[in-house]
């Protein structure tokens, strides 16, 4: 029907030109709009609903260790943020200010957080006196403003939603292990709940967070051969400890430094699951993570008994735990079969007036659009099964794309060459020289993506300049 071939026809194939189809997904599929304020974006309530799944269980999974939740100012006095030198220059360029309270000057400017270290720090400053005290495990979410350059829908946007973790201990080895932690504990989450694979490491001198010690990720690669950082987790030691005069008295009755930590994911995992598991009809949602796991599509529901039995289904779904909808709305069934490949919704439920005759139905699902007949009588016991079948086959996908777009390289000729020609993760060895690290993006554009934690020697020398190297880097261009 011309309608229903419109409705996927909107949508322009990733092989054509994938920043568009990326656009046109996350518009077609209704999970933003555009708003009045240049780079913000409107998150409507099919984005925000995958963003709640998020939301919900990463903070479940942050209780499990121990993590409380907080809230913070909004605002930031200029003062406070200057404290810590590194950490006010790495974020100067991106700082909204608040100069006036209505009609009046300020006396002092505001920054509308970017990130809210410094007022962690003033407020550990008074509640941490003794280790007694010590550990403080925190986390808030909110939102925060970073005035980009150039955005785009969940990837980069000047107000976008996140977590962020902030803990402080009394040792930096205890400091340490929470940092490596809660890296875990985001690998875990995405592999498990997002299905996309990672790849866990450290990030160079040069990429990592402003007034941090050390910063962990976890990388992800998009379907076109992009890396997506998806998830940090920051060592302070105790560099903002002594910028902002936090002490306490040890168990030796010595005033000392505490240690800190920063971890955080934001709005942008939306996109990575877009851009990770999509296809030319639409969205592709992982099951677990997905705000409606089974559409109902009723054949031809005006004929006695098929709504009366779509509703029955829905029912004992729902008393499975499934999280399913019925549409029963006047649209045709191929209207609604591409709205519901469009959306990304796991599987769906063709029902009419033969398969209630035959005491089945047909369950199609979203990623391998495989049609199984179900009988009616046992839908609800097997589609959990399904999902979870689907969960585990989205991931075993997602991986195998990841493993055939990487490419071991041992020299540069043959670096720029991969760059060029094959998309994807390049892993080559490095001497650690920030110039070769600078030469590489400003001759390819790729970037250091990590430094692996499982580190393999593939050579023995830098892929750029050849002298004696020391790490095995994961580079590539990235979002």
């Amino acid at each position: 029907m011309a309608k229903e071939k419109k409705l996927v026809e909107q949508i322009t194939s990733m092989d054509v030109d994938f920043a568009q189809w990326y656009t046109d997904v996350v518009k077609k599929a209704e999970l933003i709009d555009y708003s009045s304020v240049k780079g913000c974006m409107i998150i409507k309530p099919a984005g925000y609903a995958i963003w709640e799944n998020i939301q919900k269980e990463l903070d479940r999974r942050f209780k499990e260790t121990g993590v409380e939740n907080v809230y913070m100012p909004m605002f930031i006095p200029e003062s406070l943020l200057e404290k810590e030198k590194d950490h006010v220059e790495g974020f100067a360029p991106e700082v909204a200010w608040v100069t006036h309270g209505g009609l009046q000057p300020l006396q002092e400017r505001l920054c509308v957080r970017p990130t809210s270290e410094t007022l962690f720090c003033d407020f550990y400053k008074n509640l941490i006196q003794s280790y007694r005290d010590l550990p403080k495990n925190y986390n808030q979410w909110c939102s925060v403003v970073r005035w980009e350059k150039e955005t785009r829908p969940f990837l980069r946007s000047r107000e976008f939603l996140w977590q962020e973790g902030h803990t402080i201990h009394a040792t930096a080895e205890e400091a340490e292990a929470r940092t490596l932690q809660m890296l875990n504990v985001y690998a875990d989450f995405l592999e498990d709940e997002l299905a996309i694979p990672v790849v866990k490491g450290q990030k160079t001198e040069k990429e990592k967070f402003a007034g941090a010690e050390a910063t962990y990720t976890i990388e992800a690669l998009m379907h076109d051969g992009k890396a997506l950082q998806s998830g940090t987790s920051h060592n302070f030691g105790d560099g903002f400890a002594k910028a902002f005069d936090i002490t306490y008295t040890d168990k030796n009755n010595q005033l000392v430094h505490p240690f800190q930590t920063s971890w955080g994911m934001t709005t942008r995992l939306i996109g990575a699951i877009i851009m990770v598991h999509g296809d030319d009809s639409g969205l592709k949602l992982p099951p677990h993570i997905a705000p409606v796991q089974a559409m109902i599509i009723p054949i031809r529901q005006q004929a006695e008994g098929v709504l009366e039995k779509a509703n029955e289904v829905l029912a004992a779904l729902g008393a499975k735990g499934v999280r399913a909808r019925l549409d029963d709305s006047d649209k045709s069934p191929g209207w609604k079969f591409s709205e519901q490949e469009m959306r990304g919704i796991p599987v769906r439920i063709e029902l009419g007036p033969k398969d209630i005759e035959a005491g089945q139905c047909v369950v199609v699902r979203r990623d391998t659009r495989e049609k199984i007949v179900m009988a009616l009588d046992e839908v609800a016991e097997k589609l959990p099964e399904l999902l979870e079948t689907i969960q585990k086959d989205m991931f075993e996908t997602a991986k195998a794309h990841r493993d055939a777009h990487i490419t071991d390289v041992t020299d540069y000729e043959t670096f720029k060459d991969a760059v060029e020609h094959k998309p994807g993760f390049i892993r080559g060895m490095w001497c650690g020289d920030q110039a070769c690290e600078d030469k590489i993006k400003e001759e390819t554009t790729a970037t250091s993506r990590c430094m692996p934690f499982v580190q393999e020697r593939i050579s023995d020398v830098c892929v750029c300049c050849g002298k004696p190297a020391k790490k095995l880097v994961f580079w590539g261009k990235a979002y």
